[in-house]
């Protein structure tokens, strides 16, 4: 979203999760040697095929879960726990049935800042619910709203504690298509203006595309590992019914569907070689060819163009 500064807004190095084996025998590590950066104002989102550790990951970054190796730095500090610093999305809504939509959003600009008054926090909730298109829906309880309406004041309320990184899991993988294209278009005028920090997983190729400044990807565990980030560099503002005419659009998309159809399968072997990366593979689109590997591409109803959704087999 914004120009990269010098020194990266989130470091994370040697990562690793161990898990001990439930029979007693060799300890299970799902992933090991993770290291990335993200600058301050980048939308960053994250796949891999089921149980390669990215929701580990992400939790890890949300202070929810530690690591069994390697550090988190966010903005100069270390992630020891959770903060209001990180706002989590995920793909359930979480909300609390008991409360309308504006006391939904209000209880968390409560919680971060608790000297405001009724009015102050009103006003301040307020302005998130209709940054979302809920005006008018701001005194309905979850129960009346819709599965898309439910996911807008999730978002509405992790933005509107003004995080300094939001952290999303698959946010709208229950979503329909349409409603999911809608979600889309719409965070990415909040991120626009706000020039929010985003760390996002999701198996959607096209949604990686459209949504973000960097994709990494992720290798089959165990021993899993960001294996290569692309620099997504298609212009933005992004127009999901036109971005399929910019010409570095397939290159990326044909790179991503056979990483994960292909490549993901083989880092594994070649993880160990002694010339292996001791960092993940970085690509530009101009580095790109077009990948001899069809597309899988799944029909869904017009939304602009074809979605594809891996899921490990």
């Amino acid at each position: 979203m914004t120009s990269p500064s010098i020194h990266p807004f989130l470091q994370v190095e040697n990562l690793a999760r161990i898990y001990p084996s439930p029979s007693g025998g060799e300890p299970v590590t799902v992933f090991d040697h993770v290291n990335f950066r993200i600058h301050k104002g980048e939308f960053v989102c994250v796949t891999g095929h089921s149980g390669c550790g990215k929701s580990t990951i992400l939790n890890i970054l949300a202070g929810l879960d530690s690591a069994s190796l390697g550090n988190v730095f966010m903005d100069g500090r270390e992630v020891s726990g959770p903060s209001l610093d990180r706002g989590v999305i995920f793909q359930s809504h979480a909300l609390m049935p008991w409360l309308t939509v504006l006391e939904n959003v209000a209880f968390a600009v409560k919680s971060r800042w608790p000297a405001r008054n009724k009015q102050q926090v009103r006003e301040h909730a307020m302005r998130y619910i209709e940054l979302v298109g809920l005006k008018g829906a701001e005194h309905k309880l979850p129960s009346q709203l819709s599965g898309g309406m439910k996911q807008r004041v999730g978002i509405a309320r992790a933005f509107s504690i003004e995080p300094k990184m939001l952290l999303m899991d698959e946010p709208f993988g229950a979503l329909d298509a349409l409603t999911r294209g809608v979600i889309q278009d719409e965070l990415l005028k909040i991120c626009a203006e706000t020039q929010q920090t985003v760390f996002m997983i999701t198996h959607d190729v096209d949604e990686a595309i459209l949504l973000s400044d960097k994709i990494m990807l992720m290798s089959n565990g165990p021993h899993a590992r960001i294996a290569e980030i692309v620099n997504n560099t298609l212009p933005r503002p992004r127009d999901r019914s036109a971005i399929h005419k910019q010409p570095h659009y397939y290159p990326i998309r044909n790179h991503l569907v056979d990483f994960l159809v292909s490549r993901s399968k083989l880092f594994g072997s070649l993880r160990d070689a002694p010339d292996a990366p001791s960092s993940p593979t970085v690509f530009d689109p101009a580095d790109l060819v077009e990948s001899d590997v069809e597309p899988v591409v799944v029909h869904t109803p017009p939304v602009g163009k074809p979605h594809i959704h891996l899921v490990n087999a």
